[in-house]
């Protein structure tokens, strides 16, 4: 995807910065953040779930919402962000995220559950091209950052949630439709 592309185009050129003109770099890779501060039409899953149970809305997902996602608080990558700028063991890449591993059914029935909200999950074809799994290794952020994610799924939600029922959405433009 151009995104997937996006990215690694920008880690080439911040090493090429690096080893031509000795730039002092950091590389983080990050895995699926979510947590207070998400713009309500990002269209992002845990932003999109959020809202549409709150409206009472029915929750999409694709094929049976067996694919796995991990997803990570925000406060846990701010914590690995600032451990990896303030080493210098390593330039990275380093990945950032949570290893625990949830189907996308499974966050969509937490997120109703934690609403307690009135909203289905309703199923439409998958996507060809959407990933069976995501789900970051860690192992180097443990080794040069001494880092694990401390926040969990639920406890992650629980805030994020509050913080969505907190909005004034009036201040936030909802997408053009395509």
């Amino acid at each position: 995807s151009c995104y997937d592309e996006g990215k690694r185009c920008a880690e080439t050129l911040f090493f090429d910065y690096h080893r031509q003109n000795g730039v002092d770099i950091r590389v983080v890779r990050i895995f699926n953040t979510y947590g207070p501060g998400m713009h309500p039409y990002d269209g992002r899953v845990v932003s999109n779930f959020i809202m549409q149970a709150l409206r009472g809305e029915d929750i999409t997902v694709y094929g049976e919402g067996n694919q796995t996602r991990s997803f990570c608080y925000v406060d846990d990558l701010l914590d690995a962000m600032v451990a990896m700028m303030n080493q210098d063991r390593t330039v990275g890449p380093i990945n950032t995220g949570n290893p625990n591993e949830f189907t996308i059914r499974e966050l969509a029935e937490t997120i109703i559950r934690l609403c307690d909200s009135k909203s289905k999950i309703v199923q439409l074809p998958l996507p060809s091209d959407d990933p069976k799994q995501r789900r970051p290794d860690i192992t180097k952020a443990k080794e040069f950052l001494d880092w694990d994610p401390k926040i969990q799924l639920e406890e992650g939600l629980q805030k994020t949630i509050k913080y969505f029922k907190e909005l004034d959405l009036r201040r936030f433009k909802k997408p053009t439709p395509q």
